[in-house]
C-alpha cells in the first residue's frame, strides 16, 4: 500500500497545507488539538472536501482538485475507528461484525478477525454489555471485516481511562503485525507513537514539521509539537530475563535496563519510551545510588529550550538518549559535544504504557 497526501483547506484559525508519503504499516499523524490531523483524515475519508489538492491510495486518485476528481465516501474502501466505537446499540457484537462484511469484496469469515482480537466471547452480546476497550476492539473488527485497503484510526484511545489504554494497544500491535492492512492513526500521545508508528508524521499549526520514523521524531529536540514532555528516546530492546524481584531485565545493545515487571516472554523484542525529563546525567558512573539504569555515551548535541532548560542528546550503545535538565545544571557540568557522560534512569520511570511491541 502507498498513501500520498497534499491537502490544503482554510479552516478556522488557520490554513492546513500538509504533504506526505505513508509506506505500509502505521502511520501516525502526531500534533496538539487543532494542528489539523482530525480534518487531515476526514479529507482522505472524503468526510470533508479539500480546497484544493490530491490523495492517491494505492495509485488510485481518490481526490484531486485539478482533474475534478472526488471519490464518494462509500466508494474509497477505507475503514474507520473513531474515539466513540460508534456500534449499532440494537444489533449484538456478531451482528455488527457482519455488518463490516456488506462492505467487503469477499465476504470474509469472522473466525480469524475475532480471534486475533479476543471477542469471541462477546459475539452474542449487545453493546450496551461491552467496556469501553471491548467496544474498541469490536469496531476494529468491523472495520477489518470490510477488507479496507486502509485503516483510518482517529484517536481511537482518547476516550479511554489508562486501564484501557493499556488493553487496546496490543490489539493494535498485532493488527500492525498480523492484519496486513496499512493504519493512519490519528494521536496526541507520544507513548502511543512510540509503541505504534511505523512512520511519524508530526504536524503543527496545519503544516508538516517532520516525518520519520518513532525514534527520529520524539528523539529530535527541535520538534515538540505537544510540548517538551513528550520529548524523548525510542529505544529497541530484548528481554533478557524476568527477576524474582519482580524486575525484568533487557537488553538494549548490549546495555542492560531494568524495568518494573514486563510481561512478555524471554527473546521478545520491544520498543521502550524513555522521556527526556526523566533522565538524569552525570559526568561518570554514579556509586551508592537507588537508580539501577546507567547508560554510558557521548554529548552529540545541547538544545536550550525557552525557558531554564536544555535537552542534552546523548549517543550511546542502546541508541540515541535524551536529558532535559537546567542550563545551569549543564553549565556546571561543563556539558559539550564529544564529551562521555552517563544517562540515569530509576527502574520505574519508564510507564507501562511506555514499553510494548
Amino acid at each position: 500500500m502507498s498513501l500520498f497526501v497534499h491537502v490544503r483547506r482554510a479552516v478556522p484559525g488557520f490554513t492546513l497545507d500538509a504533504a506526505f508519503e505513508a509506506p505500509a504499516g502505521v502511520t501516525v499523524l502526531f500534533g496538539p488539538s487543532g494542528s489539523g490531523k482530525t480534518t487531515l483524515v476526514n479529507a482522505i475519508a472524503g468526510l470533508v472536501r479539500p480546497d484544493a489538492g490530491r490523495i492517491v491510495v494505492d495509485d488510485q486518485a481518490l481526490f484531486d482538485s485539478r482533474s475534478k476528481v472526488d471519490v464518494p465516501v462509500h466508494r474509497r474502501g477505507l475503514g474507520t475507528v473513531f474515539q466513540d466505537a460508534r456500534l449499532f446499540p440494537h444489533l449484538t457484537v456478531r451482528q455488527n461484525l457482519s455488518y463490516g462484511r456488506w462492505f467487503s469484496r469477499g465476504r470474509p469469515s469472522l473466525g480469524p478477525v475475532v480471534d486475533m482480537l479476543g471477542i469471541g466471547h462477546l459475539l452474542d452480546r449487545r453493546p450496551a454489555a461491552l467496556s469501553g476497550g471491548e467496544r474498541q476492539r469490536v469496531a476494529i473488527g468491523r472495520a477489518l471485516l470490510s477488507e479496507p485497503r486502509l485503516i483510518l484510526a482517529d484517536e481511537p484511545l482518547a476516550a479511554l481511562d489508562e486501564a484501557r489504554k493499556r488493553e487496546i494497544l496490543p490489539y493494535f500491535e498485532r493488527l500492525r503485525d498480523e492484519a496486513g492492512v496499512p493504519i493512519l492513526y490519528v494521536s496526541h500521545n507520544a507513548a502511543e507513537v512510540a509503541r505504534l508508528a511505523t512512520t511519524v508524521v508530526a504536524l503543527e499549526g496545519g503544516r508538516v514539521i517532520a516525518h520519520g520514523s518513532a525514534a527520529q521524531v520524539l528523539g529530535d529536540a527541535a520538534v515538540a509539537p505537544v510540548g517538551v514532555r513528550a520529548i524523548g528516546a525510542v529505544l529497541t530492546a530484548r528481554v533478557a530475563r524476568h527477576h524474582d524481584d519482580g524486575l525484568t531485565e533487557l537488553d538494549a545493545g548490549g546495555v542492560p535496563l531494568f524495568l518494573p515487571l514486563v510481561d512478555r516472554p524471554v527473546g521478545v523484542t520491544l520498543r521502550i519510551r524513555i522521556a527526556a525529563h526523566e533522565v538524569i546525567l552525570s559526568r561518570e558512573v554514579p556509586v551508592g545510588m537507588s537508580a539501577l539504569n546507567h547508560i554510558p555515551g557521548t554529548v552529540a548535541a545541547l538544545r536550550d529550550g525557552e525557558g531554564p532548560g536544555v535537552i542534552v542528546t546523548l549517543d550511546t550503545a542502546a541508541g540515541r538518549v535524551l536529558a532535559r535538565i537546567t542550563r545551569r545544571s549543564a553549565g556546571a557540568m561543563g556539558l559539550a559535544p564529544g564529551q562521555p557522560c552517563v544517562a540515569v534512569m530509576k527502574s520505574v520511570a519508564v510507564a507501562r504504557e511506555d514499553a510494548g511491541g
